[in-house]
């Protein structure tokens, strides 16, 4: 991982809440500092996952959080590693890992961060979130993925998928998320069948022709950004649509950064393209 030239600037707690929460009970965790970060927990992130909680005494949700995730590691018995990073005591590692919100959650497998939390979530949801971290680790061989039910409404989907019929899939993955929210494969499972609905019968050639000819139409760049991913260049794609998030402001910025932000759960979120594309985002916005 390569530090921003200002490593080292205070970070800006101004928006966190006051005053700050007991923690003389030890918080779980391992804690990250400047000098152990690239040092032991990026090495350690080859032989299995580690979450990273950045955290306040100054917010009492990210206090929680820890807690709860304390919990979850011990259960889990040494399948990841729980790191924090106090951003009162640590600001410089709190900016080289981009933290903007507390709680802020990443993880590292093999060496890529990969953020999964900017707002509060409660044990239930951690659960779900810790069992997809251990699913992705696992697809690039590190440790061994958990044992997962699958949910009635995903195969309803598929089902609906085999037939073609994207409308029932696309009610089925909604039916999920209204249950559960924060159901990584249902989030994924809707942005593809939502993807197909609109790629559905269009002549690749003429959109992107259009899409030359009315370069700032945001309807048509959407669409030519739709054909581009489903013809596998993300790259392009995701480029065409962080041009439109540079150009416009408001109503219309927050249209396209939607978009994108749903076609970037398709993807692998260790994938290059992916990384590169949110850091720009990142830098587009802020």
């Amino acid at each position: 991982m390569t530090f921003p030239p200002n490593f080292g600037q205070a970070y800006d707690l101004s928006g966190l809440g006051k005053p700050p929460v007991d923690t003389t009970t030890p918080m779980p965790g391992l804690e990250v500092t400047a000098t152990n970060l690239t040092a032991e927990f990026l090495p350690m992130s080859a032989q299995k996952p580690v979450v990273v909680l950045c955290w306040s005494a100054r917010s009492a949700e990210s206090v929680e959080m820890l807690r709860v995730l304390g919990k979850l590691a011990m259960a889990d018995q040494g399948t990841w590693v729980l790191a924090r990073v106090n951003i009162d005591e640590q600001p410089q590692v709190a900016q080289a890992l981009q933290t903007r919100t507390i709680p802020y959650g990443l993880v590292f497998i093999a060496e890529q961060p990969i953020p999964f939390v900017e707002q509060a979530l409660n044990e239930t949801q951690l659960r779900e979130v810790i069992t997809k971290i251990l699913t992705l680790a696992a697809q690039q061989g590190i440790g061994e993925a958990p044992v997962e039910q699958a949910e009635p409404e995903e195969d309803e989907a598929l089902e609906a998928l085999d037939r073609g019929d994207f409308a029932t899939a696309e009610a089925a993955y909604k039916a999920l998320l209204a249950r559960k929210p924060n159901d990584v494969y249902g989030k994924v499972g809707l942005a593809q069948v939502q993807l197909l609905m609109r790629t559905d019968g269009l002549d690749a050639a003429s959109v992107m022709q259009s899409a030359i000819e009315n370069p700032d139409e945001i309807t048509i760049q959407m669409v030519c950004a739709d054909v581009e991913i489903m013809q596998g260049d993300l790259e392009q794609g995701f480029k065409r649509l962080l041009r439109l998030i540079s150009t416009y402001s408001g109503a219309e910025q927050k249209l396209v950064k939607e978009r994108l932000l749903e076609l970037f759960a398709l993807v692998d979120p260790a994938d290059p393209r992916v990384i590169k594309a949110r850091a720009a985002l990142a830098n587009a916005l802020f």
